[in-house]
């Protein structure tokens, strides 16, 4: 099976990990009339500390690392509220005003169900995955995400007004997203979403609390939550990552993808099948040519820097791509635009593609404006595979 699509990580969590002791509580309230707000949904964000508050609008988060994190609140008919905050082992106590949320007038979608059931199941593909813990994934309100598909870009995007809940049976989690932005290009191959997640998890008895412990681990390593928080440790020998330069160029002879899927589109309405074949024999070119990977391999220092933030880390480079082997997994998918050398094992490789230098804290997740694009293993990584930010190997 070859599959040539991208992931766009856009992630807005900051988050530090530390010793669980911080907590954090507080009183939610209309910003107009002071009036308590009660069963408010009040968590951090990428984690599974949350809880809801009381009839008098008072809220708990206790057992949480020091660091930063991301507080959110909502609940329907008021604006969605965030704060950042500083997890220390002095308890934090806020007073939270919210206010009336202003009807949003979003495009009219208009579809019919055979419309519908075909956005959405190339929404769960994009957005939930297709591999082996894809299928023990449940969503509980499908009819809770709202789909657009622009035609003439070919492109579908998705947004919730409230939590989409996704029960996924094979890690162990009830994970609860509001969806702000999601974008699926069929002739870009980007997917990209963003948004706040909440990590429930799901009762089972031991037999199953020993399945979730495996498959977890199984999620955990070789990903890029693992190989970031080797990056900043110095451990990236011992955790079994190696990192590369990689150059290449794009390939003349292939057409922009734009191009080729329009030129297909066309004859293929016209019935010429054999002017079909020629752009489909294009579109199977690589995408890259006179590719080159270096045979030294970077270490932290090539494209690790610290910030003036305690916890926070940048990663920079110019002039060429990062390639990332995880010497510890084989991989069973063939990317047929991530170059690989005849003399290196079929390793899991991911290639990294920097923009602008961007960052990520201690618990290995990159947050912020700016994003790096993933091609290759990690490219797979959906919300099937998601850990929260407070998991560690082992629990």
């Amino acid at each position: 099976m070859r599959v040539s699509w991208l992931f766009l990580l856009c992630f807005l969590f900051p988050f530090i990990t530390l010793a669980q002791s911080g907590v954090i509580t507080g009183k939610v309230t209309r910003i107009d009339s002071k009036a308590p707000v009660p069963q408010a949904n009040v968590f951090l964000s990428n984690s599974t500390a949350g809880t809801a508050t009381n009839e008098e609008g008072s809220f708990t988060l206790s057992g949480l690392k020091p660091g930063q994190y991301t507080l959110v609140v909502t609940i329907v008919g008021y604006e969605d509220y965030t704060q950042s905050v500083l997890v220390g082992k002095e308890p934090i106590k806020l007073n939270i005003e919210l206010a009336t949320r202003n009807t949003l007038l979003h495009e009219v979608v208009i579809s019919t169900d055979a419309d519908w059931k075909k956005n959405y199941a190339q929404f769960v593909k994009d957005f939930i995955g297709t591999d082996d813990n894809a299928k023990y994934c449940v969503v509980m309100n499908p009819h809770a995400v709202t789909l657009v598909y622009h035609r003439s870009q070919q492109d579908l995007e998705a947004y919730t007004d409230d939590f989409l809940v996704v029960e996924n049976h094979a890690l162990g989690y009830r994970v609860k997203f509001l969806v702000k932005e999601f974008n699926s290009s069929k002739l870009s191959h980007i997917i990209s979403y963003s948004g706040e997640r909440l990590f429930e998890p799901l009762p089972g008895n031991k037999k199953q609390q020993e399945e979730w412990k495996k498959k977890r681990e199984e999620a955990y390593y070789g990903s890029p939550m693992h190989f970031y928080r080797s990056l900043y440790t110095d451990k990236l020998g011992d955790e079994g990552f190696q990192m590369y330069r990689l150059t290449r160029m794009l390939n003349p002879n292939r057409p922009r993808e734009e191009e080729i899927q329009q030129k297909v589109k066309y004859f293929s309405q016209q019935g010429k099948r054999d002017s079909v074949n020629y752009w489909i024999s294009l579109s199977n070119l690589s995408k890259y040519y006179r590719e080159d990977l270096s045979k030294d391999t970077l270490h932290n220092y090539d494209i690790l820097y610290k910030t003036e933030k305690s916890g926070v880390f940048a990663v920079s480079y110019t002039g060429y791509y990062l390639y990332v082997v995880y010497t510890k997994k084989r991989e069973e998918t063939d990317f047929k635009d991530v170059y690989h050398s005849l003399d290196m094992p079929n390793y899991e490789t991911s290639v990294v593609t920097l923009t602008k230098p961007y960052l990520f804290d201690t618990n290995g997740v990159v947050f912020g404006n700016e994003a790096p694009l993933y091609e290759g293993t990690w490219s797979k990584s959906k919300l099937s595979d998601l850990l929260p930010v407070d998991y560690t190997p082992g629990q």
